[in-house]
């Protein structure tokens, strides 16, 4: 199974120096020197891993087959892959492990199938292709996703009101506080002591929002 180790993006300097856009969570060990990466479209490559360095957050690659910028910019967009075979890690999945995934309610009640992984700011979710069609993001986070079951071809939801295309109805949508009747000043006696509050508020805490199953990405 090939899993994508990043995308080439645009060229650095004049010597055949390239950005990446990384989709892997160990890129030192997919990246190191010597390393021959396959290609999609397999025209491109193989390229091999000449040198890399981290420049502002961003992997930069000189590939030994790639020597001036017009080549390294005729790689853009490239996807560079290897070869792997499933996670042996618990609580943890290749995206094409979960690719194909037969969704569904705690209930057993069919939902869809999970189409992508999309890799998010916050957190991963999964894009889950409903029977209707629709194509929802679902948060993966073991509060809205409590199984993931690749041998039995399942994972199973939990999901909060609404979150469904199916559930739509149920969706809850904050409205705007409705502003408040213009009346007096109140009086320096009604007045709120200094440091006092109004409406007593729950304290955050962390984790919340449940922690989330790990996708390895590569």
């Amino acid at each position: 199974m090939q899993l994508t180790v990043a995308f080439v993006g645009r060229a650095h300097g004049l010597k055949g120096e390239v950005a990446l856009d990384l989709r892997t969570d160990d890129p030192e060990s997919r990246l190191a020197v010597g390393e021959v990466l396959a290609t999609v479209p397999a025209s491109a490559g193989p390229l091999t891993v000449l040198r890399t360095r981290v420049h502002q957050d961003r992997w930069l690659v000189t590939f030994a087959e790639v020597t001036g910028r017009t080549a390294a910019e005729e790689l853009r967009g490239v996807e560079l892959v290897v070869e792997a075979d499933a996670s042996d890690e618990e609580d943890a999945w290749y995206p094409h492990e979960l690719v194909g995934l037969r969704a569904e309610l705690t209930d057993g009640t069919l939902v869809g199938s999970v189409a992508a992984l999309e890799h998010l700011p916050a957190h991963d979710a999964l894009l889950i292709e409903e029977t209707g069609g629709e194509r929802t993001l679902v948060p993966f986070v073991h509060a809205i996703v409590p199984v993931v079951d690749v041998a039995g071809g399942r994972v199973v939801l939990d999901p909060p009101g609404g979150l469904l295309a199916r559930d739509a109805e149920n969706a809850i949508i904050d409205r705007p506080e409705p502003e408040p009747t213009p009346g007096p000043a109140p009086s320096p006696a009604s007045a709120p002591e200094a440091g006092a509050t109004g409406t007593p508020g729950r304290p955050a805490r962390a984790g919340d929002g449940g922690s989330g199953p790990d996708a390895v990405e590569d």
